[in-house]
């Protein structure tokens, strides 16, 4: 019913767009740099790049089929359950305009109300990283056909702890680096490990320390923009330890080297909270009443659960299975019975996995159980199982083996944590920030007509408020108001259709400061 509900949109949508002349400059480019070129652009994982109209034009007929389908962008979770941080996907209306551009034989329009095409960051999309760390040599993976999970050690010299507020996975090669887990390992069972193979790296988690998994950092997965922690949120990385890093390096045909290198960010200043993360696995105490096997020709579902000892701040989320994976069910129940969803994913890709942050994280009170459901399909109706005819299928790290594999990010519950709010804080446009100055930056479209975006930065958690005034200083629109905010970046996009023409005051309250930046209402 719902995929009917959602057609019955797009396709609604699409018979208003087509009422319209459509163009690529006021209508198309704005949709597709928001939404593809990050990744559809030179040096980055998507096969064509996506930065010109003439690049738009020649993929149309391709754009339109697979934004249909909702294919591309390729974002997994259910929209309606939890607003999360950094999402990427097209309302039905994004989409009927894309169909009509198409249908309406895709013109231009006015070059000179294209927006400019997206500057983005060189070597990082966060910024001037505090610390790199990179593979001491290239390593090859041989182009068998098979893939491959192979283990990192890369020291950090560190002379003393270290707080992290942003972790970037730079891969070396785009095409083979299917994903990254990253943990700090404060022990010597990791670079013993290496240390014991003659060939740079080792194979097999046995030969890593049990305890860093529920020490799991920041990781790797195409497509996805690095999570930066507000509010005084950090990761504690103990001095001198090393990063392991588990690399996924996908099928090849031919051999292909890589030299991956680890973009670190520091808090300037003490962490107020140190964020945590525990691995729900298939395992006693945790799968209930079963064992992680999947026999072949069946469809099988593994409840996982939890009971949290304590008052939990769940942030977020990072569900991952394999080829026979189908779906994940998130939820909490509460003491009281009530039960508050997570996370669903409905139509699992092992090809676009990720790491799920709330923009409000769930407060968890001590008692609470965490559900877990994962379905997978060792069926020939699945189209990619990897044998034919299905075999037992049980644990393990190769792509033909299966996981059932949950970090949960948290933090112990503090009173205050209901006022927490994360935005997202990266964005494609041309503005390069300073994270340790309250600042405004010019504001745009210039001239503005139906939405103004006000780009600023925030020194450290903060109450702000938002607001559109006229020249007098009367206040016209307010979009926070003494909203408890954390340090970083934002982008607030504010509605001035209902404004007349004319000369106005786009205004950010940070503290005690207050910081302005006219602009022009078309």
């Amino acid at each position: 019913m719902r995929k009917i509900l959602v057609l019955a949109s797009i396709v609604f949508c699409m018979q208003y767009a087509q009422s319209q002349t459509v163009t690529f400059a006021e209508h198309v480019a704005p949709i597709i740099y928001k939404h593809c070129t990050t990744c559809h652009r030179q040096g980055e994982i998507a096969p064509f790049p996506l930065t010109s109209y003439e690049e738009v034009k020649n993929r149309g007929a391709f754009i339109k089929y697979v934004t249909q389908i909702q294919y591309m962008p390729p974002w997994k979770p259910d929209k309606n359950i939890r607003k999360l941080q950094n999402e990427n996907f097209l309302s039905d209306e994004e989409i009927a305009t894309l169909a009509a551009w198409v249908d309406q034989g895709m013109q231009r329009g006015d070059v000179s109300k294209e927006p400019p095409v997206p500057v983005f960051p060189s070597g990082s999309q966060v910024g001037n990283p505090d610390m790199v760390v990179s593979f001491a040599q290239s390593y090859l993976h041989k182009g068998t056909g098979i893939d491959e999970y192979r283990y990192f050690v890369l020291p950090t010299n560190l002379t003393e702890d270290k707080y992290l507020v942003a972790l970037e996975v730079r891969p070396g090669n785009k095409k083979v680096v299917h994903h990254t887990l990253v943990w700090a390992d404060s022990t010597d069972i990791s670079r013993n490990a290496d240390a014991a193979t003659p060939e740079y790296g080792f194979e097999g988690s046995s030969n890593t320390s049990v305890a860093q998994i529920n020490n799991q950092l920041p990781g790797y997965v195409p497509g996805q923009k690095p999570i930066i922690y507000q509010d005084g949120l950090a990761f504690k990385i103990p001095k001198g330890s090393d990063l392991l890093l588990q690399m996924h390096y996908a099928p090849s045909a031919t051999d292909e080297k890589d030299s991956t290198s680890i973009n670190l960010f520091f808090s300037k200043e003490p962490p107020k909270r140190l964020v945590q993360s525990f691995v729900m696995l298939p395992v006693p105490g945790i799968l209930q009443g079963d064992v992680f096997i999947i026999p072949p020709n069946q469809v099988k579902t593994f409840h996982g659960m939890i009971t949290l000892p304590y008052d939990v701040t769940l942030l977020g989320v990072a569900p991952h299975m394999h080829l026979l994976g189908q779906n994940w069910h998130i939820y909490c129940e509460l003491p009281d019975g009530k039960i508050q969803d997570a996370l669903k994913i409905s139509d699992w890709d092992f090809n676009w996995q990720g790491s799920y942050h709330f923009t409000k994280p769930m407060i968890l009170p001590r008692g609470t159980k965490l559900h877990a459901f994962a379905t997978y399909d060792n069926t020939v109706n699945n189209p990619h199982n990897p044998n034919n005819p299905p075999k037992v299928i049980s644990w393990g790290e190769k792509t033909s083996d299966e996981m059932y594999y949950l970090p949960l990010i948290f933090l112990n519950y503090q009173p205050g944590d209901e006022n927490l709010e994360f935005h997202d804080v990266l964005s494609n446009d041309q503005i390069k920030y300073d994270f340790v100055k309250d600042k405004i930056y010019p504001v745009y479209p210039a001239p503005a007509k139906d939405v103004v975006t006000i780009p600023f930065t925030i020194s450290r958690p903060q109450r702000i408020t938002v607001e559109i005034t006229d020249l007098n200083g009367k206040v016209l629109i307010t979009k926070y108001n003494e909203t408890f905010a954390g340090n970083g970046m934002f982008k607030e996009e504010i509605n001035i259709s209902n404004l007349v023409p004319g000369t106005y005051i786009a205004v950010v309250k940070a503290g005690r400061n207050r910081m302005t930046q006219k602009f022009i209402k078309q």
